[in-house]
């Protein structure tokens, strides 16, 4: 059987955008070698959930590793904890964090304190909330990961506790019960809220704020607070928790589902909380280090490594979600660029075609002009394997949409490609 390399690149779709002569990042990009995938293979355009959804990426990465997030998906938090390296436990409270800044009234200045609190700062941080804070008739493990985001786990120590509550992050809701993006959020941190009157989630809202407000007094005379203050930079002096879990993710594993051995490449904690529920071996790698060059070549370096080993490689890219967040559309079009030269030239260079199937796309869009996720769809291109070549000769959303694998749905792409995996070449 032939062996997979399928490769996520976060946030990449976008829309048309002014800055760019209303062209989107993709368009605009000097991309020659994810171009070749796309002249070489069938194209198209994926709805990554389902229409009208502007997912998270966690509800996306499921869907496009072939679960259906409406009936497995239990939130973001307990995949968050997995991926992090914490206990969970059916009836504990697992939140998504983010370190962000509000003021004195409790608007949100930013939701990522600027983008400038490094790891280090956020361990501190995360270290002194743990030693300082303590709550009324349960425990907790805050743990900070990658730059300003974290996990939180609460068990509750007289019964369990339930993830029907409301985010304090008012920049994503639930649908459904599945974490979504809001178009349009307001700009204030909100009180964490039952969503029933069950004890579960009433005791689960409730110490979900206490966490915030004794978190919030711990975080305001800190030390990396007072640094970052006088270095003009955005303090980190609020936690903003999303995204409720209660339930341990239970899923078959790849190698049930699809007969493949398979290893998943990616730094954030989601994305490697999902690959180990899915029962794949994580690849560890470096942090990104702000040198491009060398980051992506020791990703690609490690991808082609694997793919000697396992039937499957699962990579997830994430400079361009950040740049869509941040509203940037020049430097998502230069992160374009640049895993395009460091990563996919050397990977390109190196496949045998007939032996691999390439795949390419995205969980979401992040269009820079809405600086959040949205619910458009996203390209993908499917190469080698002997995948017959469609006319697209670029990886962006217009040229995709004239594709021969025309408009799919996430949970589609897996099934559809293992099927191409056991054609003889």
């Amino acid at each position: 059987m032939k062996r997979l390399l399928y490769i996520v690149l976060d946030g990449v779709g976008d829309r048309p955008n002014p800055q760019l002569g209303d062209k989107t990042p993709l368009q605009y990009a000097y991309k020659p070698n994810i171009d070749y995938l796309a002249k070489e293979g069938a194209t198209g355009l994926v709805y990554t959930v389902d229409k009208g959804i502007a997912p998270e990426s966690d509800v996306a990465v499921l869907s496009i590793l072939g679960y259906d997030p409406f009936k497995h998906h239990t939130g973001r938090g307990a995949l968050e904890a997995l991926g992090a390296g914490l206990d969970f436990e059916d009836g504990w409270l697992a939140l998504r964090c983010n370190f962000a800044t509000v003021n004195e009234v409790l608007t949100i200045v930013d939701r990522r304190c600027g983008r400038t609190l490094t790891t280090s700062e956020a361990y501190e941080l995360a270290k002194a909330i743990n030693e300082w804070v303590r709550l009324s008739g349960a425990t907790f493990t805050f743990k900070s990961t990658v730059g300003h985001r974290g996990v939180l786990v609460i068990k509750r120590l007289d019964g369990p506790l339930s993830s029907n509550i409301t985010n304090t992050d008012p920049a994503y809701d639930k649908v459904g019960g599945l974490g979504i993006a809001k178009v349009v959020s307001e700009n204030k941190m909100r009180d964490c809220e039952p969503l029933d009157q069950s004890l579960e989630a009433i005791m689960a809202a409730k110490l979900v704020n206490e966490f915030t407000r004794k978190a919030m007094d711990v975080l305001a005379k800190h030390p990396v607070n007072d640094e970052r203050r006088h270095r003009g930079l955005l303090p980190a002096n609020v936690v903003l928790c999303r995204d409720a879990s209660h339930k341990k993710p239970r899923l078959k594993s790849v190698s049930e589902l699809y007969g493949l051995k398979m290893a998943c490449l990616a730094e954030m904690p989601v994305e490697r909380g999902i690959s180990i529920a899915a029962g794949m071996e994580i690849i560890p790698t470096s942090p990104m280090t702000g040198n491009v060059e060398a980051d992506y070549k020791l990703r690609a370096e490690q991808t082609l490594e694997a793919l000697s080993k396992y039937d499957g490689i699962y990579v997830h890219l994430k400079g361009p979600d950040e740049a869509g967040h941040d509203g940037d559309s020049i430097r998502k079009v230069k992160l374009i660029e640049d895993i395009d030269e460091h990563f996919f030239s050397i990977v390109v260079d190196n496949l045998d075609f007939d032996e691999v199937v390439v795949v390419v796309t995205s969980d979401h869009a992040t269009p820079c002009t809405l600086r959040s996720h949205s619910d458009d769809p996203v390209p993908i291109i499917i190469a080698g394997g002997g995948m017959k070549p469609d006319e697209v000769v670029s990886f962006d959303e217009e040229e995709c949409g004239r594709g021969s694998l025309g408009v799919m749905r996430g949970v589609e792409i897996m099934p559809k490609v293992v099927e191409l995996l056991k054609v003889e070449a």
